[in-house]
């Protein structure tokens, strides 16, 4: 990644005032640590910074920060990150990281894609980004903006893992080799269609088994002495008591003349 010259300024003015009158004469507040330094709050200028990363691929910049007036007034950095306000997309404040020329540093970037697959030109596939972004280990001037990966061959259910993406050279791409990157796949409606069809006349199997099943139940012969079991239990038993209430009343005694 080859670096870019940015000026700096030490920061005047501190607080959440002090950031609003900042960003309202043109300049943007920001804070660089890393390194062998303390952390120190500085400002950029808002044009200067957003030219930048307009004319950049990605956010990750590496700058030359020129602090004025500063002890060490020439430092590497990475741009580490960058607040936007969410309705007009302007620069709110920057994270500038300090970084070694001669020491590997580790920072995540964007995946972008290049050709037309075969699996989607020829067999009706689509693109399916599975990661948008890599992270990778390198110098500071090996660290690439993104990684570019050619699909042109890349044929309908087939994937590219991390593990075979080749790095630029001087750089390592961590992370599990076998996680997806990219992959074609058949469009959504398709592949729910077919498990659809299926499901319906799995179900039409198991319903006409079931009416099946009823109708025999409906149509069986009762089982053997069935019936007279039935009558049996609703015959009372001989010299079975009669229910409460239905006793006949005793017989009054004779009287004695």
């Amino acid at each position: 990644m080859k670096s870019v010259p940015l000026n700096a300024f030490p920061r005047t003015l501190g607080r959440r005032a002090g950031a609003k009158k900042l960003r309202s004469e043109g300049r943007i507040p920001a804070v660089i640590y890393g390194g062998k330094n303390k952390a120190q709050n500085v400002e950029v200028n808002a044009r200067e910074m957003g030219e930048l990363i307009t004319h950049s691929v990605s956010e990750n910049l590496l700058v030359d920060l020129a602090v004025k007036d500063d002890a060490n007034p020439k430092r590497l950095a990475l741009v580490q990150e960058v607040q936007h306000h969410p309705l007009s997309g302007h620069v709110l404040h920057v994270d500038f990281h300090e970084v070694s020329p001669t020491e590997k540093v580790t920072i995540m970037v964007p995946v972008e894609t290049t050709g037309e697959a075969t699996g989607v030109k020829n067999s009706g596939g689509v693109l399916e980004h599975v990661l948008f972004k890599l992270k990778v280990r390198a110098l500071p001037k090996d660290l690439p903006e993104q990684v570019v990966i050619d699909v042109t061959n890349l044929e309908l259910n087939k994937t590219i893992h991390i593990g075979e993406i080749k790095a630029p050279e001087g750089v390592e791409i961590l992370g599990d080799k076998h996680i997806p990157v990219v992959s074609v796949a058949l469009p959504r409606a398709e592949e729910e269609a077919a498990p659809a069809e299926g499901a319906a006349a799995a179900a039409g199997d198991v319903e006409m088994i079931k009416e099946k099943k009823e109708g025999e139940e409906e149509g069986a012969a009762p089982a053997k002495g069935a019936e007279k079991g039935a009558a049996k239990a609703a015959a009372p038993e001989k010299g079975a008591a009669a229910p409460a209430g239905e006793k006949k009343a005793a017989a009054p005694a004779e009287k004695k003349k």
